[in-house]
This record gives C-alpha cells, sequence and structure tokens, in this order.
C-alpha cells in the first residue's frame, strides 16, 4: 500500500475546496480533511484591539484534532474512508493500492507538525481585489463585520504568508483566477506523474 498526502493550501477564497472536491472526484481511493472544520467555537476566539475576531491564527483552530485525524488516516487509509461513508475501490494486489489524502486549509503549511507530513504543497493566489470582492459575496457565520476584509483579513494573510515563505519549501503556486478546470488538469497530471515514481 501508497499513501500520499497532498496540501491544498491559499488565501481566503482562492479555490481551495473546490481544488480539493474535484481531486477527490477524480483520484481513486482518495479523501479529504478541510482545515475549516476545525475552528474552535467563536466564544473562545478573542478579539484584537480593532474588536475583530482573530480566526486567522492557528490558535482559533483545533489543531491538534485535525491532526489526530489525519493520524487515523495514516494508520488504516481503508478503514478511515469506510468509517466516513467514501468507497474504497479494491486492486488486484494490495501492495499495489495507492490511498491519498487531500488535506486543505489556509493555514495547513503555516503548522509545522502538518506540513511536515505533506508530500506536495500547492497554494492558490489571486490578486487582492479578486479576493475582496469573493469574500463579500460569501456569507460567514458569523459574518464578517465592516472593515473586517481590509482590517484585519488581508494583512493576516499578507503575515501568515510571509511566515509561510520563509519556513516552506517546494511548493507550487496555482493562479487562483484561472478555470476550474484548468487548475484540475495542472495538478492531477503533475500527481500522476508523482505516483509513477513513488516507491511501493
Amino acid at each position: 500500500m501508497r499513501k500520499l498526502i497532498l496540501g491544498i493550501g491559499g488565501m481566503t477564497n482562492g479555490g481551495k475546496t473546490t481544488l480539493s472536491k474535484s481531486l477527490q472526484e477524480h483520484l481513486q481511493n482518495s479523501c479529504v480533511i478541510s482545515q475549516d472544520n476545525f475552528f474552535k467555537d467563536d466564544s473562545v476566539v478573542p478579539a484584537d484591539v480593532n474588536g475583530f475576531k482573530q480566526y486567522d491564527t492557528l490558535d482559533a483552530l483545533h489543531m491538534d484534532k485535525m491532526m489526530a485525524d489525519i493520524g487515523l488516516w495514516q494508520e488504516d487509509p481503508q478503514s478511515f474512508m469506510t468509517s466516513r461513508g467514501h468507497a474504497v475501490k479494491s486492486t488486484a494486489s494490495e501492495l499495489s493500492s495507492v490511498f491519498i489524502l487531500i488535506v486543505e486549509g489556509f493555514l495547513i503549511f503555516n503548522h509545522g507538525p502538518l506540513n511536515s507530513l505533506i508530500n506536495k504543497r500547492y497554494f492558490l493566489q489571486i490578486p487582492y481585489e479578486t479576493c475582496k470582492e469573493r469574500r463579500s459575496s460569501r456569507v460567514y457565520v458569523p459574518p464578517d463585520p465592516p472593515g473586517y476584509f481590509d482590517g484585519y483579513v488581508w494583512p493576516m494573510y499578507l503575515k501568515n504568508r510571509k511566515v509561510m515563505e520563509e519556513t516552506v519549501n517546494d511548493m507550487v503556486f496555482l493562479d487562483g483566477t484561472q478555470k476550474s478546470e484548468t487548475l484540475l488538469s495542472t495538478v492531477l497530471a503533475d500527481i500522476r506523474e508523482m505516483l509513477m515514481v513513488i516507491p511501493r
């Protein structure tokens, strides 16, 4: 059995979830773990001096729980997928089977223990104006307060990205303004090439 962990990171509204779900649909025996599912309750997330909730930090996330889930997948990908309702396709030889975990989120590469597990890293980026426009069209719970994007979200993105670039190597940057089909085909081709050289 071979195991591969893909990291799909990027800025808010960059297309991480769309790409991750599309990859899952096209890659046999794959599943997705999303960082957005591990946010702490709003009541325990602190606010900064401007009253903006500090969601864009690792402290706002239950990274221990996320790592525990990834650990379960590592121990037994087949059981992990089955327990979450994903179909597992068997191959003629168990040794030749490949299981792929797609980890997606805005700070996955900033968490050292998680980043160290990832075999291939992709980062979706989009221009400021595109990001702001996409963000304004989405409904968040709780909703973004006035000025939140410019006063908190964008500055934190720049800060987190700087830290990431100082500590992470082998990143593939993707243009999130491209059509989703184009991004999917680009990453699929890359992954399929990887699978041909990963040692059994």
